[in-house]
Order: structure tokens, then sequence, then C-alpha cells
């Protein structure tokens, strides 16, 4: 008989969060991972999925039982997880050659996981994600579909395990980019969610494999179909599908507003292990900005009055402030022991002893000598720079961005620099010095990542920074040779260039032939626009929304600030400056704020009941449209698209909060935003009577 699930017995489920090990790729070590449950535990997070692709035993040979001293690790692994408070579950991956309708690989399924519930494991994970989807003939007589082949056994599996508290699995068709024809009409989506027995999660990576966004929305669209929340598998910091990418930029991208929308969410970082510390520090972060504690990124300075609003920036530093530790120590696996301070000797006692530095005497050079080399310590900048180089999927960071704009512009403006010293020669030169400042501070940055004391971090980073400095290095050589500061160089102008002086490989060699090559770089010709992110607002976030609003008021009436705060030319006292000014508080949940890698720059808030800020005349639109709502954005926001997206989805939040409309106020002179609310196509003018002559309202239904 089937166990009661949570919902049915009222029990409230912990939110999965931590680490999956699912990559492609050499797995981590024992010790790594023993490391990891310590740092999920002072971090906060609290499950660790055991699926890493080349472990043989987990998916080629799945069939195959642990022999006793790979029993004996798994033991350990699994006892250093509990000692940690580290949920370990154990994934297992059948579905590159199971028969699903043979009994005996059901039964080889049911042993091979009764071995590991003997080692001390009671959570379990069945994958059939990357896998052929066509059925052998014996399936396809036994089931109707291949969904309701790998229903049948999850079912028959978990039901063996007694129905364990913890299990996972992960369909087929795991990311909205494989369902046909979409999501809500997916067939395979729809059978999971119909026969899967109720206690067993399903993990989902979003939109795509590598999904850029996850919105609350798709996650409402997802969960309705598989009658249940997902556990995000989330592939942000993934990088087993390029060698030459590594991801150390914040967690970011996916709202807190999901948190309580999902089961959990597990990262699948980068390969490597070290270089994980952002990418799971920022994670824990996030998750714990829906807990109310204290110790993470709080707004206010009472303990009473606080509140948690997760920044992607903010947390970023303070994953990069804790690493920089980690850096300057010497005490992690791997890292440089000291020598023991005793005479090191040989097997043979009449030997002479092996030579150490003990007692040696203190090398000072003289006058004339070479000074002795000295390492400069790693800073928070250094890291901070490293994050910038080696940042997210789909976007680079600021100081990355800003290096690529500079040597395009300095490229197309080559022919500023010549004999007659001009306006733009002097641009061209100024912008080229700093680009050169820009290369230094990379080549810095690696001298010191080279020579920090933990070697362990290093070497997983090393092929990355060697790489990184080296473009860095013929880009520096390139604008130093336009501006006419050295001969050509040998490095960048030459037929027969070193090895180093172009990007090799039989795969570079490939991509360079096919006609699309480039068109999904990061950086484009005209440059990229920034990056934005969208947040929900914090009560700290009040004066920068403030600077904004008068400055654009400053910009748009030409009158002193001190005339603006709420006042029309008539003299009537506006509701928008009330709520974008600060004298009113926007609804809860009904406030965004828009970010980019300066900080605030943009709005939208929202009153769900606009009668304590409506002007009488106003009063007959609370009717149809009893909501107010005010968006400004800061004149360096060029792209539409963040706008577009912080609008839509203030509005869903409005109509989540019981809204049936909202309308907004303009000044006739903002013709910005005016546009704006025209272009979206749902927002009209509406008439009103005795409406200043300088005020525009615009409303919408929900």
């Amino acid at each position: 008989m089937p166990k009661p699930s949570a919902s049915e017995t009222g029990k409230t489920r912990r939110f999965i969060s931590g680490v999956v090990e699912g990559f492609y790729g050499r797995p981590w070590t024992m010790e790594q991972r023993t490391e990891l449950f310590q740092r999920e535990q002072k971090w906060g997070l609290n499950t660790y999925l055991y699926a890493p692709k080349d472990d043989y035993k987990h998916r080629m040979y799945w069939r195959d039982l642990y022999s006793p001293e790979e029993a004996e690790k798994l033991v350990a692994l699994i006892t250093a997880a509990k000692k940690n408070g580290v949920d370990f579950i154990y994934a297992i991956s059948p579905g590159l050659d199971i028969t699903f309708s043979n009994p005996k690989e059901v039964a080889t399924l049911k042993r091979k996981l009764d071995q590991v519930s003997g080692f001390g494991c009671s959570s379990f994970s069945l994958l059939f994600d990357d896998i052929e989807t066509e059925m052998c003939p014996a399936d396809k007589q036994a089931f109707s579909s291949f969904a309701h082949a790998q229903v049948a056994v999850t079912n028959e599996v978990f039901t063996h395990l007694g129905q364990p508290d913890t299990f996972l699995f992960c369909p087929t068709d795991y990311c909205a980019a494989f369902c046909t024809p979409n999501v809500s009409q997916s067939a395979y989506l729809h059978t999971v969610g119909e026969n899967l027995l109720p206690g067993i999660d399903v993990l989902w990576t979003g939109p795509k494999v590598v999904s850029h966004h996850i919105t609350v929305e798709s996650i409402v669209e997802v969960s309705s179909v598989l009658k249940r929340a997902p556990v995000i598998w989330d592939n942000i910091h993934a990088n087993d599908y390029d060698p030459q990418r590594i991801f150390m930029g914040p967690y970011k991208d996916r709202p807190t507003d999901l948190i309580p929308k999902l089961r959990g969410v597990l990262t699948n970082p980068n390969c490597e292990y070290y270089p994980n510390f952002v990418a799971i520090h920022t994670l824990a972060t996030w998750c714990r900005s829906n807990e109310g504690q204290r110790d993470v990124e709080m707004t206010g300075d009472d303990e009473g009055g606080s509140a948690l609003c997760y920044s992607p920036k903010r947390a970023l530093t303070l994953a990069l402030t804790d690493w920089l530790q980690e850096f300057l120590s010497t005490d992690q696996p791997g890292g440089p022991r000291p020598l023991n301070p005793t005479r090191l000797k040989k097997e043979s006692s009449d030997e002479e002893p092996m030579q150490t530095d003990v007692g040696d005497p203190v090398y000072v050079p003289g006058p004339g000598d070479n000074p002795l080399f000295t390492a400069e310590p790693l800073t928070l900048d250094d890291l901070q720079l490293l994050s910038e180089l080696f940042y997210l999927p789909y976007e680079h960071g600021s100081t990355a961005r800003t290096m690529l704009t500079e040597l395009n512009w300095l490229k197309a403006h080559r022919e500023a620099v010549g004999e007659a010293e001009t306006e733009m020669t002097a641009e061209w030169r100024s912008r080229a010095k700093c680009f050169d400042v820009m290369c230094v501070a990379v080549f810095t940055m690696f001298n010191r990542l080279s020579n920090a004391p933990n070697r362990s971090i290093l070497y997983d980073l090393y092929n990355y920074i060697c790489d990184i400095k080296s473009g860095v290095t013929l880009a520096r050589a390139y604008v130093k040779e336009l501006g006419g500061q050295s001969k050509p160089s040998a490095q960048v102008m030459t037929d027969d260039p070193e090895p180093w002086g172009f990007r090799g490989g039989l795969s570079g060699e490939f991509q360079r032939m096919l006609p699309c090559h480039g068109n999904r770089d990061l950086f484009r010709h005209p440059p990229m626009t920034s990056v934005y992110s969208i947040r929900p607002y914090c009560p700290e976030d009040k004066t920068e929304i403030q600077k904004i609003h008068m400055a654009m008021q400053r910009g748009e009436a030409k009158i002193p600030a001190a005339a603006l705060p709420a006042l029309t030319s008539d003299g009537v006292p506006l509701s928008l400056p009330r709520l974008a000014g600060g004298q009113l508080s926007p609804s809860p949940n009904c406030g965004l704020v828009l970010e980019d890698e300066r900080g605030v720059c943009g709005y939208a808030l929202g009153l769900c009941d606009a009668t304590a800020a409506a002007l009488n005349n106003q009063r007959p639109l609370l009717g149809d449209f009893p909501s107010l709502i005010t968006m400004q954005l800061h004149p360096r926001v060029t792209d539409p698209a963040p706008a577009r997206r912080m609008i839509g989805s203030l509005l869903s939040l409005m109509k989540t909060s019981g809204s049936r409309g909202v309308f907004c106020e303009l000044r006739q002179g903002d013709r910005r935003m005016f546009d704006f609310y025209s272009k979206l196509g749902s927002f009209t003018t509406l008439k009103m009577a005795g409406l200043p002559r300088d005020i525009i309202v615009m409303g919408t239904s929900l």
C-alpha cells in the first residue's frame, strides 16, 4: 500500500538545496567530496546528489555491483555526508541499455540499489537523461510509450526501497526545449505527472539544458503538468561542454520568488572542483534569502525590522571575500606543506643524510646583486577580476565587456592615430592607455594567482588563466602597434606565428569553416548592451529610487528639485511622486528593481489599493483600475527589453495579488515612458475630467 505523501500527512518537507555531481568528465575525488560536505554544512546547504556521468558503475556498467574496495569508499562517503548533516542521494542511470519490460533487468536494478542501501544510503534517484528515446521491440509490446515504461520501473523501484523520503526522477524530457510541442501539451510530461507516485520528485533544468533565465511563470506551468513542484538541476555553472570555459560568476537570473514554488535547487557546477567555490557559495546565499536569517543579506539597521533581499553582486562579493582566505591558506588538500624539521635519512644508515633547508642561513643580496623575488599577495580585486573574466555562459563580467568594447573601438578608429594631433587622436590615445591599464591588471592577477599559497585551487585554474593571459597579451601588443608605440609584433603580425599566437585544435578549424561561426559570441558588433538583472524591491533601495525619480523629473521639467516632489504645474499633488519618492511604500511583493554593473538603474512599483494615493478626480477610475503603478529607467538604460520584462513581471505580481486593473501617471514631457507604455499594446490613455493639463493617465486591465 502506498505510503501517504507529505501533503497528505501535513508534514513539511525541507527545501532541497545543494550540489549535484552530474557532469561529464573526471569525477571529483573522495577527499574533495568530503570537503564539499563540510562546506555545505557551513553554508546551510543540505543535499549532495551523486551522479558523475563517467563513473562506470553509475551509468555504463550500472548492473555491476561495487567491489569491496569501492564499497568501503562509498560507505566512508555516505558516513561523512551524514556527519555534516548532508543528505547523500545515490543516483543510478540505467537508461542507456535497460530493457524495461524484462523482470530480470528490474531485479538487477533493485539488487544494485539494495547494495547501496546497505552502505547506509537512504535517498535515491533514477536518471533517464541524455538517452535514446526509441524503445526496443520487447518494450514496445509491453508499454504504450517510453514515459509509461520509465514510470512503471521507477514506481516499482521506489516501492521496493520502502518509499524513501527523498527519491528523485530525471525525465528524458528534462527541459522545456525537449518537450513536444511544448510543456503544457507534452504527452511525455503528462504521463509522468499523472502516473508517477506522489512521493517521487522530478528533476528539471528549466527552459533549456543550460537555462539563461528561470521564471516563476515557467515553473508554475511545468508544476501544473507534473502535478508537483520540480527540483531544479541547474546547469548555469556547468562547463563540461567546452574545455575552454569555466564559470565563476554569481548564481543569478533566478528570482527568489521561485523558492516557494520549487521542491529544491541543485547546482551542477564546473568539472573542476575548487573553482566552484563561487557557484556553491552564491547558491547558498540565494537559498537563505528566503529563510529570514540575519547572517545573509539584510536590509535595514535593526534586528526586528530587517528583511532579506538577494543581490547577485553582493552575493559575489561575499563569496570572493571568503574564497580569498582559502587562496591564502596552505592547509588545503594538495597544498604545499613545510618540510619536517629533521634531517631526512635514506634507508641505509651508513649513507650521508639527505640535505634539507633546516638551519640554512637566510640569503641577503649584496649591493650589486639582484633583489630577492617577493610574491605580491592576492587581493579581493584580483578575484573580482578573475570572476569578471570567467563569468557566466550567457554574459561576460563588467571588465571583460569593457575590454572588448574598448578594443573594438580602438580597432575601428585606428585611422585617428596620425601625425596631426586632433581631438579624436587624443581620445584614441586616452582610451588606449585605459585599455593598457586593464591588460596590466590581468597580468598582475595572473602573477599573484600563480604565487598564491593554495596550489590546489591554482592547478584547477591554471589552464584558463594562462589562456586569458595569452589572449590579452596579443590584444595589448596589437593596440600598441596601432598607436605606433612599438614595431609590428611578431606575435600579432606574422605568417608564421608561434602556436600560442592563434587558436589551435581541429575543433577550432571546423568552427571557422562554418557559416554560422561567431554568431553566438557574447560580444557582437556593435557591442552588446549591458547585462541587467531584475530583483525584488527592498527598503534599502528607496534612496537610489528617489535619486532616479528626481533626476528624471529635473531632466523633463527643467525646474529645481525643491519644486518637484508632488506637484503638477497647477499645484495639484500627484500620487506617482509620493510612491516613487518614498512617501508611500509599494504593496508587499509588488516592487521590482533593475540593476546593471553600476547599480540600481530602474524600478517598477505598485500599490494594489490606490485609494489612499488617488486624487479626488481619479477616484472614478478605481472601479476598473484599482491599482497604481510607476516605472522609471535611468537614461543609461537604452535597451527596452529589460524594461518590458520588468513591467510584465510587475503586472503579473499585481494580478496575483488580486488586482483587476492598473493605472499610471505620466507628465506630458515624459515622451520616453509614454512611448514605452503605448508600444506595450495593452495600455490606453484614460480620459478624465479635471485632469491637470500636463498629466497623462494610462491604464490596462489585468
